[in-house]
């Protein structure tokens, strides 16, 4: 191996090129080729759509759009669950060059004004309910402040039924929408998702047309997709899982979308993977590990499975074994990426072995770059050793919404996006995330990856999920401390899991701390809090004077 080739350093070769179209006229060339077939189906309804029937209503609800005055470029917000009219909103907001803003689900009154006056949103499109959420109240709340706002539009509601059911003859309505389109770029902006949760205050991430179709795209084609593949998608569709990965996926390839429920259900997903005879399935680890966990799992038909994607956080080993071996998803593979890369920059391949498919995140994806180097100088590091992954190519967004200094500190002159994680790269050119930055724990000089030691952890046998995070320490400036959940029926104590480490693991390594619970702090796209888990460890186990102590 040469000397470039020592640095870690890579970049995706492909004999399949950039799509450059818009999302819109990607949609009707895939309803064209396969308007037969199906492509959404609402479990919850039992609502069914071919790509015929998706093109239709999905222009039906464009002209909707473009008639009460929406301009491309304006922002229509979307805050709602799963449900097919998020899908249907996702794809005629493309066609007119509107700018989709996705609002979490679990957004309370403060975080749900923030975004609608930070993007500008004009006209939002809302449930008005949703599990113990009433968004209408919420609305109602913050409304009167919002000089932007316009109109908020209800689904289930006449308002709804008349903005999808579109305006004018269907003659008019096509030259309408084909003047529309022919102003729009593929590279204009098209969605803004507003990233955070994990570490700090919500940023507008800003998406473009080329940035999503095409990384739906290279991520289904690693997962082999075609107009016969049904996938199930219980992740949300404010996320880029849901409707990156999982939609556009989907549509530039003719397959199928089944919506298992309006929000994550173990048993309604393995429900309708079963009755819909999915070939794929999508979830965080935390989901995977919610389904194994089920009492009647094993009642479940699950053999249809082929492939589908693990993602969003680190896959413990042991569930990515089970999963393949008990769900029947021998070709699953483990996305890497973020928000603000569209999201995917790496992935495993469909017929990796298993040791690759357990240990690494894959290799770089096609027509991307991504090269790891030391934090403090920005110089790429050689293979094998740590440093800050960074990501280069065309899923890199736009910028932070009406945030240059911020875009700024997050894509280089270079256009390298620095994703503030830690990786290794080896020489075959496979990924490792070892962490974030800010979750590396610095203890008496030693630096511990939190992923080495849950890994480690999870093969006790009463171990379910586990969490490692540094907290506060007078005399080494950080302690391990543990959260763990423990599978049904099980038991065990904290000088129990410790002697278990005992002479297996480096001493520094083995935690001090250990908090035994049945949920971890999360987003609702299954990220775990790590910031929120400091803050109440910090607090029950009495560090807040080491705290003080680190900061004298």
């Amino acid at each position: 191996m040469d000397d470039a080739s020592r640095r870690s350093y890579s970049n995706g070769m492909s004999d399949r090129p950039l799509i450059g179209e818009t999302i819109g006229a990607n949609l009707e060339r895939t309803a064209a080729a396969f308007g037969d077939r199906e492509a959404l189906v609402d479990v919850p309804t039992g609502k069914r759509w071919t790509y015929a029937q998706l093109n239709a209503d999905t222009d039906a609800l464009a002209s909707g759009l473009l008639a009460v005055g929406i301009a491309a470029g304006d922002r229509v917000g979307i805050w709602a669950p799963n449900c097919p009219e998020w899908v249907l909103l996702q794809y005629a907001t493309a066609k007119i060059g509107a700018i989709l803003v996705n609002i979490n689900p679990a957004y309370r009154s403060h975080e749900l004004a923030f975004v609608l006056r930070q993007s500008g949103v004009t006209v939002l499109v809302s449930a008005e309910r949703f599990k113990t959420s009433d968004y209408r109240a919420m609305i109602d709340e913050v409304r009167g402040d919002l000089t932007g706002l316009s109109q908020v539009v209800y689904l289930g509601t006449a308002d709804w039924a008349r903005l999808a059911a579109g305006h004018g003859a269907a003659a008019d309505r096509r030259r309408a929408l084909d003047s529309r389109a022919a102003e729009l770029s593929f590279d204009d902006p098209i969605n803004i998702q507003y990233t955070s949760g994990t570490t700090g205050f919500p940023k507008g991430a800003t998406l473009s047309h080329h940035n999503i179709l095409n990384n739906g795209y290279f991520v289904a084609e690693m997962c082999r997709y075609t107009e016969r593949d049904k996938v199930c998608i219980p992740v949300p569709f404010y996320h880029c899982f849901g409707m990156v990965m999982g939609n556009l996926g989907c549509t530039t390839h003719g397959a199928c979308m089944v919506i298992p429920a309006a929000g994550f259900d173990p048993g309604a997903t393995l429900q309708a993977v079963q009755d819909e005879r999915c070939t794929s399935l999508y979830g965080v680890p935390t989901m995977f590990i919610a389904e194994l966990a089920l009492p009647d799992f094993a009642s479940y038909d699950l053999s249809s499975l082929r492939t589908g994607i693990m993602a969003g956080s680190p896959c413990p080993v042991e569930v990515m074994k089970r999963v393949v071996s008990e769900m029947h998803m021998t070709e699953v593979t483990i996305c890497y990426g973020m928000t603000e890369t569209s999201p995917v920059s790496t992935q495993t391949g469909a017929d990796e072995d298993m040791e690759r498919r357990v240990s690494t995140v894959g290799r770089v994806h096609p027509h991307l770059e991504v090269k790891i180097v030391d934090p403090e100088t920005g110089i790429v590091v050689p293979r094998g050793t740590p440093g800050e992954l960074c990501t280069r190519g065309y899923s890199v967004m736009l910028g932070y919404w009406d945030e240059p200094a911020k875009t700024a500190e997050a894509i280089d002159a270079a256009r390298w996006m620095h994703t503030g994680d830690l990786a290794t790269m080896d020489e075959a050119g496979y990924v490792n995330i070892v962490g974030r930055s800010k979750d590396m724990i610095i203890r008496g000089g030693e630096n511990v990856y939190p992923r080495e030691v849950e890994e480690f952890l999870y093969t006790h046998p009463a171990v379910e999920d586990v969490q490692v995070i540094g907290v506060p320490d007078a005399k080494y400036g950080e302690a391990l401390c543990a959260w763990v959940r423990l599978r049904r029926g099980q038991e065990l104590t904290a000088d129990e899991l410790t002697a278990y480490c005992s002479g297996k693991i480096a001493h520094y390594k083995v935690p001090k701390y250990v908090r035994f619970t049945d949920e971890f702090p999360m987003t609702v796209t299954g990220k775990v809090q790590k910031f929120k888990m400091r803050e109440v460890s910090t607090a029950e186990f009495g560090l807040e004077q080491d705290a003080k102590a680190e900061t004298a």
